[in-house]
């Protein structure tokens, strides 16, 4: 076998797998679960509390997430996050089979939500580390792996949520029964990970403070990876205003049932996975810069179109170019990440960087609840001229950086 196959093959196994696996099982929890408690419950309340479960604990692990992985390696707690999910998801399946409605039905679902979201978290920072170190390893054709494991999740989020949905008309324990099984594949094929280096064992014992300071320090340390995630950051607020606003401007102000809503981010995620493929591509003969601030140039155009969509139709295709945009733009990220950070360092300055890139998300959606919904359009406006700011000014300043240079 050329040793391309057996390379591309020995990835497949021991990256592409566990993390196909999990990521299906991520999305399936992550959408599946709120969907659970709404069925089990009829509750609109505790559905968003649900919600809120699920993320403000994965939040509040990225810290621990982080430290956990530079202490103990990235494929063991690969390995014992997944089989926790399995154990856990398990469990409640059993309960709901045996009390499918009631207190004891509503307490499990709720605490489903919650304890899920951190192991999920803890899984997801442990195989962006695996990936990582596989990008190091692939040496120039670092971009190529990222770009598969960006496909990857883009796909787990296009299918996932559809099949929760899909299972959960066959019933509740039939639905966490799948996400069980799934949680216990990445689980399997996550003893074929390759370890990942692992903090010196004279370094301090972590927690999550000091795990989120580490990763802020070697950010700074990085111009390149601060420019990047600075403009990112801002170009987030946009999106994440897109995403909080969306349902009101879809049904609102174009006159589209619900329903059209779920249509507009099912198509940026299929604009997102084709764009990945592409860029794939364009990194080996053009280079990262050009190819990032193609990306971002887009975006920014598309972002400030559509507050002037004048129909559904226009403003579906502008949110599938701004959100393909973004992918381009994510790849980049994820291979100046891979060759930056490291290795020692990486869970914990993957952990700060997430958080960084998530903090728009919770102003966007206070922006939403505090906007009057016909002024919008010109939020939107005001968002994606930051958004244009960040990128020009970051992609400006990595011109000549080196490290972007393929």
């Amino acid at each position: 076998m050329p040793r391309h196959a057996r390379h591309t093959a020995g990835l497949l196994r021991s990256i592409y797998l566990p993390r196909t696996a999990d990521a299906l099982a991520f999305a399936m929890s992550t959408y599946g679960i709120p969907l659970l408690v709404l069925a089990t419950t009829r509750s609109a309340v505790l559905t968003g509390l649900a919600f809120a479960l699920e993320w403000i604990p994965r939040l509040a692990a990225f810290g621990w997430a982080g430290a956990v992985v530079d202490r103990r390696g990235a494929s063991v707690v690969f390995f014992l996050a997944s089989l926790g999910r399995t154990l856990v998801i398990a469990a409640g399946a059993v309960v709901l089979y045996l009390h499918p409605a009631g207190i004891v039905a509503s307490a499990t679902v709720m605490a489903l939500a919650a304890i899920t979201g951190v192991l999920t978290e803890f899984s997801y920072i442990a195989a962006e580390t695996a990936g990582a170190a596989a990008g190091r390893r692939a040496g120039p054709q670092a971009h190529r792996v990222q770009a598969v494991l960006l496909g990857i999740d883009q796909t787990a989020t296009l299918a996932g949520p559809a099949l929760a949905g899909l299972l959960l008309l066959a019933g509740p324990p039939r639905m966490l029964a799948v996400i069980t099984v799934l949680s216990l594949l990445a689980a399997l094929l996550a003893l074929r990970t390759p370890p990942s280096p692992v903090a010196p064992a004279r370094a301090p014992k972590n927690n999550a403070g000091a795990g989120l300071i580490t990763g802020w320090r070697t950010i700074r340390s990085l111009p390149a990876l601060g420019w990047l995630v600075t403009g990112l950051t801002l170009s987030n607020l946009a999106t994440g205003f897109l995403q909080a606003a969306g349902p009101v401007i879809v049904v609102n102000h174009y006159g589209q049932s619900t329903t059209a809503v779920g249509l507009v981010w099912s198509a940026a995620a299929a604009a997102t996975l084709l764009a990945v493929t592409v860029c794939r591509f364009a990194i080996d003969r053009l280079g990262l810069w050009p190819v990032g601030a193609a990306c971002a140039a887009l975006g920014s155009l598309a972002c400030l179109a559509v507050s002037q969509a004048p129909d559904f139709l226009s403003y579906l295709v502008l949110v599938a170019v701004l959100m393909s945009a973004e992918g381009g733009m994510t790849v980049v990220l994820r291979t100046l990440r891979s060759r930056l950070i490291p290795p020692d360092r990486f869970g914990s300055t993957l952990s700060a960087t997430i958080l960084i890139l998530l903090l728009p998300f919770p102003l966007a959606g206070v922006l939403t609840a505090i906007t009057p919904p016909d002024a919008l359009g010109h939020v939107i406006t005001g968002c994606a001229v930051l958004q244009a700011l960040g990128l020009f000014l970051a992609f400006a300043r990595l011109r000549t950086d080196p490290a972007l240079r393929t």
